[in-house]
């Protein structure tokens, strides 16, 4: 795969990245479900060996069994991929969730985090949420400032890279780039949720800060193996039981939408996911996309996604089914 730089780093990454937040398994807020760790490994593998060289997880991803999965699957590499993970978001032992971006928790999650994943330093260390459900950004201790500066202490001593933020509007973006040097903004971006074009992905863009979105299949929904069966049987904590996107009434809009990823995918001898993916990389301000895998069979239906150009045809047929949602 062809390497693009991320922001202005001296990191070169591959066009599509393995997601590790359904590694994290099941019994926790936001589960996917019960998940294997064989499989997981063996999915990373599979990743690997089509080229993929980069791992996004993050410390709350399993409530820290991700960041522990990613670390297994590195053992005996003779060349490990880059590793990306996240912080902001806490747990105690009862397994309830908060945001702390205070300096004392963002040292302790990163001293955490080195440890589960076995590394001396962390590629890419990125703040997960500036504001976290629902609340207002100052709601949680310490701040964006804080945090940030912490993450330079934690630069300068070797323990991480480059830093990033993950879900900062424009604004918040602002303000960090005044307090560090950010490197990359990961933001959800898909076919269902393209509010960051209006200004965050322009925002990017014009300040050189790379972008790596996440859920570019929609949580799966995009991939073309998603059914209304499937979605029944999802297990009691797969989180996406709760999203709007995979009820009705947007249910049958959004798998319209996959049929007409599959007749394009055709043109390409391409899965719908991968026309999903490929559609996020068309963006301009669009560095790489994170996808999660969760088989090594899965890996097959989206590693083909980098190599994939749009043309008009593919663009307008696209644009033309979104505007019969509007």
């Amino acid at each position: 795969m062809t390497l693009r730089t991320l922001g202005q780093s001296d990191l070169k990454i591959t066009p599509l990245g393995i997601g590790a937040w359904a590694m994290g398994g099941g019994d926790w807020k936001f589960a996917w479900g019960p998940q294997d760790d064989a499989q997981s490994v063996a999915a990373i593998h599979a990743a690997l060996d089509r080229g993929l060289n980069w791992i996004d997880t993050a410390a709350v991803y399993g409530l820290g069994h991700s960041e522990s999965v990613v670390a297994r699957a590195l053992q005996g590499l003779a060349k490990r991929p880059y590793v990306f993970t996240k912080c902001s978001l806490v747990w105690d032992d009862s397994g309830i969730i908060t945001h702390n971006l205070q300096a004392a928790s963002i040292r302790k999650e990163a001293e955490a985090s080195l440890k589960r994943l076995q590394l001396d330093t962390i590629d890419l260390y990125q703040i997960h949420w500036a504001a976290h459900g629902g609340k207002p950004e100052g709601e949680a201790p310490g701040s964006v400032e804080e945090a940030l500066a912490e993450m330079l202490k934690l630069q300068t001593e070797g323990k991480i890279r480059h830093i990033g933020v993950s879900n900062f509007n424009a604004a918040q973006m602002q303000r960090a780039l005044g307090a560090a040097p950010i490197v990359s903004l990961q933001p959800p971006y898909s076919l269902l949720a393209t509010d960051v074009e209006a200004s965050i992905l322009p925002f990017a863009l014009e300040h050189h800060v790379g972008v790596i979105v996440y859920s570019p299949m929609s949580s799966g929904l995009l991939s073309g193996a998603m059914t209304r069966e499937r979605i029944a049987a999802f297990p009691a904590d797969d989180w996406r039981r709760r999203n709007p996107k995979f009820q009705e009434p947007l249910l049958s809009r959004n798998l319209q939408l996959v049929e007409t990823l599959r007749a394009i995918g055709r043109r390409h001898n391409a899965t719908p996911g991968e026309i999903a993916i490929a559609w996020t990389l068309h963006n301009p301000a669009v560095t790489g996309a994170i996808v999660g895998v969760r088989s090594a069979e899965q890996v097959s239906g989206i590693s083909g996604a980098a190599e994939i150009t749009l043309n008009a045809e593919d663009l307008q047929e696209i644009e033309q089914n979104r505007n019969l949602w509007k």
